[in-house]
Formats: C-alpha cells, sequence, structure tokens
C-alpha cells in the first residue's frame, strides 16, 4: 500500500549557481560521494531528497545527508536512508521506497513512492 508521495522539480542553472556561490551547502544538503557529481545529477538528486520528503510528510529534522541516491549495475536509482529519514519512514511503516529522476532542458525532477 502506498504511504507517501512525493514530486519536486529543480533549475539546474539556479541550483549550480547557488552551490557555487556557497560551498557548504553543497556538504549540508549531499554525501561526499554525491558531491563529485555533475550540476544535473546533483539537482536531480536534491530533486529526489525533496520529494522523499515530501513522501515522509516534510517533518521538520530531516538531515538532507541521511538519505542518497545510489544506482544499481543497470543504472536504475534507488533511495538509501539513515538515521532521522530512517526513524520516520519506521514512523509511518514505510518499507519499500521508489525513486524516478530525470534532467532535460534545464530543469531537473523526481518523483518518490513510500510503500509499506
Amino acid at each position: 500500500m502506498i504511504i507517501g508521495l512525493g514530486i519536486d522539480v529543480v533549475d539546474v542553472a539556479r541550483f549550480a549557481a547557488r552551490i557555487e556561490a556557497n560551498p557548504r551547502l553543497a556538504e549540508r544538503l549531499f554525501t561526499p560521494e554525491e558531491r563529485g557529481l555533475r550540476p544535473e545529477s546533483m539537482a536531480a538528486r536534491f530533486a529526489a531528497k525533496e520529494a522523499l520528503a515530501k513522501a515522509l510528510g516534510a517533518p521538520v529534522g530531516l538531515r538532507w545527508t541521511d538519505a542518497w541516491v545510489v544506482r544499481d549495475s543497470t543504472g536504475r536509482p534507488h533511495l538509501r536512508t539513515q538515521g532521522t529519514v530512517r526513524a520516520r519512514a519506521d514512523e509511518l511503516g514505510i518499507h519499500h521506497l521508489h525513486v524516478s529522476l530525470s534532467h532535460d532542458a534545464g530543469i531537473a525532477s523526481a518523483v518518490v513512492v513510500a510503500e509499506d
């Protein structure tokens, strides 16, 4: 059963400019592995984190680095969680997270479905 659904859209150029102007922002938002990605990939991952927060009801206190996207051998993205994000998912009875990412024409987007 679906417990939560989230979607987010990010303007890649605006996002990249903010990260460039404030490198500490990238440290707050991304794991070390994510920070080495191209701007459009980082923007898509930020959209995934925002979409995940929405799927979890957007509670106060989630740490951005407690969720990250990995790709399997086929290139399919998956969300990994720990700490504050995992605790909220456990509280809601969420056992499966599905994520879809896209970036094109200067826009990055993500959809997250949370299931029991």
